[in-house]
């Protein structure tokens, strides 16, 4: 029998009937499925919120359109109310809700637990009574670790059963491990479970963090022990106590301070919140990990951090009670200080988490970026699109560039970038025809007219994004051209100045300054450096042309044809002067090689 579903929530009657008190709340649709979880202070008041006011984001708009039922959770305070709505966010994982996302499982340190109990790491937490210590933020640092451990304590890697019945049986063998002084035998009974159980306290210690009573502990056995003569074990516990300290070395950070407290960063990224934790005890790193929240309903910085510190302690099983931030949750805990340093140690400690935030940020995007190649250019341009308040994105953009000394053999170049590339062949070259001597203002006015007369005939795409490289001048020319071609309104002109780096609007006489950093800024840059090259590669050509047929002109009863044969053949005018007359002569023949050499020849003499 299908379901009957639910008619559409009525605020005015459900509203009134609310309690002025803290907890939580759930929506659901007419399906009856959760789809938002929240928390609220006063529960009257922020329910109501929903249904009077006009809601900006369309999210929102399209939640409060699907609200069928409403039920609430009252309880006795805020914390209490947040720890509930995480909780019931994790059960149920509601369509509007903050999303974790764990783009991996992060790996644990694990102690099983057995007579004589092995450490190894895994990914996989199992139930059974052993005890789990993460999540750590890599592999490798989990590796160092283990690794660091099993070089202080002789811990067993084998998987047998040592039970003290098949202990008793000698039911077993020493191995390898034995034999090069990296176990002490447990199987066999060469090392007695009391003993062995020391070494694992001390290392709970350490993966702890609490590295400072072990390095005391080993301090005080190894003067027991030169009191008693015992040299030699004092030795061994030396190189144990060194190792430590070693390890300490590369975990220790700048604090002074010996109770453990969070630190927690924050950044954004589109739609995505990435929190970053770092837990600090006796003033070493601990753990450390960078989660992703998918954000639903635009929520803000404060509310998403305080979610995640929610989670990530609880995650880490951390009982820190003072947390550092960079801004202030909305948090309400009252066991629980918030810390917003403002310097020394501890902000230097906020600062290494923010670098770790944002390390997992580029990590991601380039990850991303990899697995679809087009999502970069994507971004840039999506980034360019808003930087110049332009109406589309700009997957055309052309740029012009002048070239000329002294007014001498004007030229323009006009560079073609699609998708944020090259489109090398759709590049051209502009010879100006109707401007006489050094005038850019002009020149610049004839290539955009010629260029986009031309694509209005033939039909072809036009730009969305034109650059003209140069000042208000150059730009106003540009935009003479295009109004008369009735084009200014369909394509977005910007002139780039070289001084500063001053981004100019038509009829706008203050510039925009891009960050020197952004890639928008980069991108028009390399467009516009582009155009330069191409530019200066061809007035260079042209010029090296006219000085060379003006020099071969000046022979009498050379013509043209000859002239070609010349160039095409000794390549330059200099190779040309080098040669003797018969070379010259296999070319254009004896006569006309005579007259050719006795030229550069007699120049040569004078």
């Amino acid at each position: 029998m299908e379901k009957k579903k639910k008619d559409l929530l009525q605020p005015s009657l459900v509203i009134p009937t609310l309690p002025e008190a803290p907890g939580v709340y759930q929506y659901f649709n007419v399906e009856d499925e959760i789809i938002y979880v929240g928390k609220a202070k006063n529960l009257r008041k922020r329910v109501s919120s929903y249904f009077t006011k006009q809601h900006e984001n369309r999210k929102i708009a399209a939640l409060v359109k699907q609200i069928a039922d409403l039920k609430y959770i009252v309880v006795d305070t805020e914390e209490d109310a947040l720890l509930l709505e995480n909780n019931l966010i994790k059960q149920y994982h509601p369509r509007y809700n903050i999303l974790l996302k764990d783009d991996k499982t992060y790996p644990w340190l694990c102690i099983t637990n057995e007579p004589f109990p092995r450490i190894f790491k895994t990914r996989k937490i199992i139930n059974d009574g052993s005890k789990y210590f993460g999540p750590f933020s890599s592999v490798s640092t989990l590796t160092i670790l283990l690794n660091t451990l099993r070089e202080i304590y002789p811990i067993r890697t084998c998987k047998l059963r040592l039970t003290e019945e098949n202990i008793s049986k000698k039911s077993f063998k020493v191995c390898l491990q034995y034999h090069i002084h990296k176990c002490l035998g447990p199987c066999v009974g060469l090392q007695k479970e009391a003993g062995y159980n020391q070494m694992i306290a001390e290392i709970e210690q350490i993966v702890k963090g609490n590295t400072i009573a072990v390095s005391k502990y080993m301090e005080q056995e190894m003067r027991r022990l030169a009191d008693q003569l015992q040299f030699e074990e004092a030795h061994k516990i030396k190189e144990k106590y060194e190792v430590l300290e070693r390890y300490k070395a590369k975990s220790i950070v700048t604090t002074i301070t010996d109770h453990e407290f969070d630190v927690f960063s924050y950044e954004e990224d589109g739609d995505s919140a990435l929190v970053n934790v770092l837990h600090i005890t006796n003033g070493a790193i601990v753990q450390g990990l960078t989660v992703t929240y998918t954000k639903k309903l635009d929520e803000p910085k404060e509310e998403v951090l305080a979610i995640a510190i929610v989670e990530l302690r609880e995650r880490l099983k951390s009982e820190a009670k003072e947390i550092i931030v960079q801004f202030a949750p909305d948090l309400h805990q009252s066991k629980l200080t918030i810390t917003i340093p403002q310097k020394g140690d501890k902000k230097k400690l906020l600062e290494l988490s923010l670098q770790n935030t944002h390390a997992y940020k580029v990590e991601r995007l380039k990850q991303m970026e990899r697995l679809n190649p087009d999502q970069r250019v994507t971004r840039i341009l999506s980034t360019l699109q808003k930087d110049l308040n332009m109406k589309e994105l700009p997957m055309h953009i052309e740029c012009f560039d002048n070239s000329n000394i002294q007014g001498t053999n004007p030229v323009a170049a006009c560079v073609v970038f699609k998708k944020a590339r090259p489109s090398k062949k759709d590049y051209r070259h502009f010879t100006i025809k109707t401007v006489e001597g050094p005038n850019d203002y002009a020149s610049m006015e004839e290539v955009v007219s010629r260029r986009y007369l031309r694509l209005s005939e033939e039909d072809s795409p036009l730009p969305q994004l034109i650059v003209i490289d140069g000042g208000k001048g150059q730009l106003k020319m540009a935009i003479t051209a295009l109004e008369t071609l009735h084009l200014k309104n369909k394509i977005t002109v910007i002139g780039i100045a070289k001084r500063l780096e001053e981004i100019y609007f038509p009829d706008d006489p203050i510039p925009l300054y891009l960050d020197k950093n952004s890639e928008s800024l980069k991108l028009i840059q390399q467009i516009r450096d582009e155009a330069h090259r191409f530019g200066i590669t061809h007035h260079r050509l042209k010029r090296s042309k006219t000085q060379v047929t003006s020099e071969l002109d000046a022979i009498p009863g050379i013509g043209e044809k000859s002239k070609q044969a010349l160039l095409s053949h000794f390549k330059s005018v200099k190779r040309l002067k080098s040669a003797s007359k018969e070379e010259i002569s296999e070319i254009i023949g004896s006569n006309r090689a005579s007259t050719v050499y006795a030229y550069f020849h007699a120049s040569l003499s004078r």
